[in-house]
């Protein structure tokens, strides 16, 4: 399906954007996407690259700053060792898992990180 991305998620952030909300310049944010620390699609008429909402949460340190979700890095690691490309991933981290009972996404949001690993684990190719 082409830009399947766009159906899977519901809401994007440029990059620009994602830079001033976390506090840091457009070059660090892309940066992290190339280490893929973070992921981004091309999405939208203009083809602009975004991050996921999602992957974006209050800074508990930094008052009405946001930071990326903390466990977001490591869990892109662990599906990047398993085999999993960038589509791959985003669509196993938008898709219900049935053992944690909700998308990892949505599960990593809420603290959910070592079921989410459990649930990861036996994707390796």
């Amino acid at each position: 399906m082409e830009r399947e991305w766009e159906e899977l998620v519901t809401a994007w952030v440029p990059v620009p954007d994602v830079a001033r909300r976390i506090g840091v310049v457009d070059r660090q944010v892309r940066s992290m996407i190339k280490e893929r620390r973070l992921l981004a699609f091309k999405v939208g008429p203009n083809a602009a690259t975004c991050v996921p909402e999602d992957f974006l949460v209050p800074d508990p340190d930094e008052p009405g700053q946001e930071q990326i979700l903390p466990s977001l890095r490591g869990s892109l690691t662990q599906l990047a060792d398993s085999g999993y490309d960038e589509l791959e991933t985003l669509r196993w981290l938008y898709t219900p898992e049935e053992s944690l009972g909700a998308t990892p996404i949505a599960a990593l949001r809420s603290g959910r990180v070592a079921t989410v690993r459990r649930a990861a684990q036996g994707l390796a190719f």
